[in-house]
This record gives C-alpha cells, structure tokens and sequence, in this order.
C-alpha cells in the first residue's frame, strides 16, 4: 500500500506492525530557528511516514497553543513548519513502539548523528523532546528540561518533556510553557 493512500485514513493494526524498523525523512532546511528533535519515531508514525502522527500526541497543538505556529498543523501538512522556521529530524532514525525500545548505544550513536546534521544546517535552537532520551544520548544525566549551558557549535540546546501522549504524566498546560519559554527565546528573535 502506497503511503499517499495511508494519508487519507489511519492505517490497520497490520499497517502499524509491519512499520516497525521503517525512517521517517527529516523536516529541515538551512536557517531554522528551531530544529525540534523527537527520540525516534513511533510505529504509527511510520506506517504514514509523518512526525508525531499518531493520534493523542500533543506536538502540534502544543506548538500551536504556544504561539510557534499560526495554526494547528496536522501531521500530513507538516511541510508547512517550515514556514514558521522550525524543523523536526529524530535523535534516533528506526520506528519502534516506544522509546524504551532503543538501547544506549543507539542513543549515543544517534547523537554524534545529530551533532554532524546541526553542525551542518546551523539552526539556532535545537530542540530535543525527552529528557531521559538525552541524559543517556548527550552523558548529561544532571541535565534538566530547559535551556542547556553547552553549543554545537553556535547552535543553542533545549530540552523539552516529550509530548507523546505516553508522557500524559506531564500536564498540558506546563508543556505549552515550555514550549512558549523556548519561543520567546529562539523563535522570535530578529
């Protein structure tokens, strides 16, 4: 099945299964204010070849609710981000069904992966969605959510708490917080 036709309806159980293993194509371009960064993607993200796609994750209306986008996007008009200067790659690249899934090694080998990418594209702001994710990835683990005291290069380091719904211990409102203290930071500068 074509992932065209996975767009315009959600995909089976099968469908979701069979994605396991499968990438998802960064979103990013030079010039970004903010490059967010998920852990890896998810099996029903996968399976539709979107970011944050599956349904209950609060991504895009977080994004939303804290000003960085205009509107709600919906993970098939992910391409519209850019317009607002904010692109998403992952930490690590293979879908799994949850982040426990992936093992240290994989954390840190993704993230010598992420450094050579922002070294390359220069964003201002990277943004990782996970704190335990990058503890392990970065050897931070005194690391809090927030903006970080080191650069890659001249690119800022941000932590934010993961928006999956798997992360529903994290309220709502907090994490539009965040998100807004990262925008008042990076995405609205001059």
């Amino acid at each position: 099945m074509a992932a065209t036709d996975l767009l315009a309806r959600r995909p089976t159980a099968a469908e979701i299964a069979a994605a396991r293993g499968k990438t998802i194509p960064d979103l990013i371009a030079p010039g970004l204010s903010i490059l967010f960064c998920g852990i890896n993607p998810g099996l029903y993200s996968a399976a539709i070849g979107r970011h944050f796609a599956r349904p209950g994750n609060r991504f895009w209306t977080t994004l939303h609710r804290s000003g960085i986008t205009a509107r709600v996007l919906l993970p098939t008009q992910s391409a519209a981000l850019l317009e607002s200067k904010c692109g998403i790659t992952d930490l690590v690249a293979r879908s799994t069904a949850k982040a426990e899934e992936l093992s240290r090694e994989e954390l840190v080998d993704g993230q010598r992966h992420l450094v050579a990418k922002v070294k390359r594209y220069k964003p201002r702001c990277l943004a990782i969605l996970g704190i335990s994710a990058y503890r392990t990835a970065f050897h931070k683990p005194a690391a809090l959510i927030g903006e970080q005291p080191e650069r890659i290069g001249t690119t800022a380091v941000w932590v934010l708490p993961n928006p999956s719904g798997l992360n529903a211990h994290y309220p709502p409102l907090k994490l539009v917080e965040e998100f807004r203290r990262l925008r008042d930071s990076y995405a609205l500068r001059g």
